[in-house]
């Protein structure tokens, strides 16, 4: 249950993310208030979740699932460079966070 928690909590991070360029653009209290919600439920997911995974590995894989969700959303969402560096980076990431899975 902890290691669902952890993806719902980098999940939510990057929806918190998504919404900042969201406000960006339109500045309203809806706007605003799902930012807060959005990262408020990623700190409760990972807060549940380093209650039995260690934290280091809790906070790297959070991290690497809101930074290539982030750079995903902004590649399909918003046509940022999706060159070969960039996605080969990003698996390295991915694979990063397999084996940190793999290793607890």
């Amino acid at each position: 249950m902890e290691w669902i928690s952890l993806i719902l909590a980098g999940c939510c991070e990057v929806l918190g993310v998504l919404m900042m360029n969201f406000y960006k653009k339109k500045k309203n209290k809806q706007v605003f208030l799902f930012i807060i919600l959005s990262f408020g439920m990623s700190f409760f997911f990972l807060s549940y979740a380093m209650r039995t995974l260690p934290m280091g590995i809790t906070y790297a894989i959070w991290t690497g699932i809101g930074g290539v969700g982030a750079t995903l959303i902004g590649i399909i969402l918003y046509g940022e460079h999706a060159g070969l560096k960039r996605l080969s980076f990003m698996s390295l990431i991915i694979i990063s966070i397999i084996g940190l899975k793999i290793l607890v």
